[in-house]
């Protein structure tokens, strides 16, 4: 039950303006990407309370990022009163949904500002990191709750303890200089009391640090964050047994991978008409080498047996004069074994001429039929029917939280992969749109059988989409595969139905190129 909020005690408040950041003034940000967005959903607001049996009061609040299943990062000094202070209790309260959940430290580390809380039953987006540092002047952007925001928009505390929405501010990174205490990462994202604990992200949403201090200014100097670099980060949740989601690939924009992609389809394209024309002329080259090879074998055979009916022929003449000598000189009964002798020689003779091969049966293979040929040597080495392995292209990808390892998969004529899973075709492309039970996130996987270009776009959506998007999907009421037309039509809609929900583009892009594993066997 979550406890009554009544009003902030000054001594209390007092303790909070101790606890978060020096308030500095927030600068218009930059329009925010897809991918900050999706970032955001990962980023809760760790908030203070303090009980004294009957009632409740806030203490204070920071911000903290989901980094594994049931776990959640933030500051230090964010949660230091809760272990001095056995009435405090934490509250973590994620950007949308109804529900906030109960938090408990399970590794401290104040040496670099470092803490990590368990947080039961949530089931939130996980944050991945980037491996490695940002190099000076990346673009980044700081997400959190600053309580300056909070304030001008008039929240109450009751406001505050619900579900919103992270606030994201953005700059760049200045220098990687360290404090004298740890390492950080110096930049100019404007930060404000509550930011504490909150991350800092790249352009491809990942988290390059956690945002720890702030510096001061008069209003004429420049205002600088400081965020734990992820090389604290890493030895801290190495001694503390988690394993995060990292990324090393470099970040590109949509745009680039796109403009990319499609010259390389437009290349492969042309490749594979090149094939099929080499394909089509060697088909029709051993055809018509067959059919001189017929052609000279029949007329071989042609030639044999019309020797063999000139022979037989002679075999009866002699064996017909023999019986006229034979008669003459009254052998009569041996005049008539050679005349019977004779007559068959003559017949075999006769038999073997008409029956002698014709010219028709020279001719062999029609040189028409090698487009035939080539259609099915070309189906033999297409990556499309059949066994496929299919490798990423890195330069045709945008690889932001997925694993990037060889895919193989069994293909039909139908559209049908892995013998469960059904796509649709159009345009000469199968597409299926898949929606994890889990996650919000909505992918929309494409297959090109003639150029072997297999495609995972993956939208990391709101919890609420993502509902819409299950919903959807449990009206079509079957799965597996199949060759009706009336449920492919209904599969069809579906998917309409919800790429309708998803924004102009994905977060993440891999690109596969495939290869036949028969196709593997057969070539020289």
């Amino acid at each position: 039950m979550t406890p009554r909020i009544q009003g902030l005690p000054r001594p209390l408040a007092a303790v909070l303006l101790c606890l978060l950041l020096v308030a500095l003034p927030l600068l218009p940000a930059r329009a925010d990407t897809q991918d900050v967005a999706a970032a955001s959903r990962s980023v809760v607001r760790v908030a203070l309370v303090a009980t004294d049996g009957d009632n409740a009061y806030f203490v204070g609040h920071g911000s903290g990022v989901v980094i594994a299943p049931g776990r959640v990062l933030t500051n230090a000094h964010v949660v230091e009163l809760v272990r001095t202070e056995p009435n405090i209790v934490i509250g973590v309260i994620p950007p949308e949904g109804a529900k906030s959940y109960g938090g408990k430290i399970v590794a401290y580390s104040p040496g670099n500002d470092l803490a990590l809380l368990a947080v039961e039953g949530a089931n939130l987006p996980v944050a991945t990191f980037l491996a490695g540092a940002p190099n000076d002047g990346d673009h980044v952007t700081a997400i959190g709750y600053p309580g300056a925001v909070d304030r001008a928009q008039g929240m109450s505390l009751e406001d505050i303890i619900r579900p919103m929405s992270a606030v994201r501010t953005s700059g760049t990174v200045s220098a990687g200089r360290a404090s004298k205490q740890f390492d950080t990462i110096l930049h100019t994202a404007p930060l404000a009391a509550g930011n504490s604990g909150g991350p800092l992200i790249d352009d491809c949403g990942r988290v390059v640090g956690l945002n720890s201090f702030g510096s001061l200014s008069d209003g004429s100097d420049a205002e600088y964050g400081f965020a734990v670099s992820n090389r604290e980060i890493a030895s801290f949740l190495r001694q503390a047994g988690v394993q995060v989601q990292r990324s090393s690939e470099p970040c590109r924009s949509m745009a680039e991978i796109e403009a990319a992609q499609q010259a390389a389809d437009e290349r492969a394209r042309a490749d594979a008409d090149k094939r099929a024309g080499e394909v089509a002329l060697a088909a029709r080259e051993r055809a018509l080498a067959a059919r001189e090879e017929a052609q000279q074998t029949t007329i071989a055979r042609r030639e044999n047996v019309m020797a063999l009916a000139a022979v037989l022929l002679a075999l009866a003449a002699v064996t017909g004069g023999a019986a006229a000598f034979d008669h003459s000189k009254g052998e009569i009964r041996r005049a008539r074994l050679f005349a019977i002798g004779s007559g068959v020689l003559l017949l075999a003779s006769i038999l073997a001429f008409l029956l002698r091969p014709g010219f028709g049966a020279a001719e062999g293979p029609a040189p028409a039929n090698a487009a035939n040929a080539a259609e099915g040597d070309a189906l033999a080495q297409a990556p499309g029917v059949g066994e496929n392995l299919c490798r990423i292209d890195s330069a045709l990808s945008r690889v932001t939280v997925s694993d990037t390892a060889d895919v193989p998969f069994s293909w039909t004529a139908d559209g049908c992969l892995n013998g469960q899973t059904q796509f649709v075709q159009s345009a000469g492309q199968w597409s299926r749109v898949l929606v994890p039970a889990e996650e919000a996130s909505i992918s929309v996987r494409s297959f090109d059988p003639a150029i072997g270009r297999y495609r995972a776009d993956k939208y990391l959506v709101d919890a609420k989409t993502a509902e819409q998007a299950r919903a959807m999907r449990e009206k079509l009421g079957w799965s597996g595969c199949t060759i009706d037309p009336q449920r492919l039509a209904a599969l069809a809609r579906m998917q309409a139905d919800i790429e309708g929900l998803l924004p102009a583009q994905p977060n993440e892009r891999l690109a596969y190129s495939c290869q036949n594993r028969q196709a593997d066997k057969t070539d020289p």
